[in-house]
């Protein structure tokens, strides 16, 4: 179930943001449990990342482990985080319009 639910944030968060944007997703094991990482790199600046440990004793009665709309939240904010790399990467090189 985690690894499902792990896969519908990679999902949803490439749904928000356009194809040059690599989007990975991992579960590893960690001292208390498992640990979850969702990772956006932008085409360019610096690579953003989301990682928690869930509660799988919450889970268990459940029949997902990731709410949905934790799901959304963390894809939205990935997805705003990475737009924004790309923003300040290039906000150096590119002259304003207009005043």
């Amino acid at each position: 179930m985690l690894h499902r639910d792990v896969s519908r944030i990679a999902a949803r968060t490439r749904e928000f943001l356009p194809n040059e944007y690599v989007v990975d997703a991992d579960v590893s094991s960690g001292m208390t449990g498992p640990e979850v990482t969702v990772a956006v790199r932008p085409p360019v600046g610096h690579a953003v990342s989301a990682g928690f440990t869930p509660d799988l004793e919450e889970a268990v009665a459940a029949e997902e482990v990731i709410t949905a709309a934790e799901r959304d939240e963390v894809a939205r904010g990935l997805a705003a985080s990475a737009a924004l790399q790309v923003k300040q990467a290039i906000s150096n090189n590119v002259r304003p319009t207009g005043k």
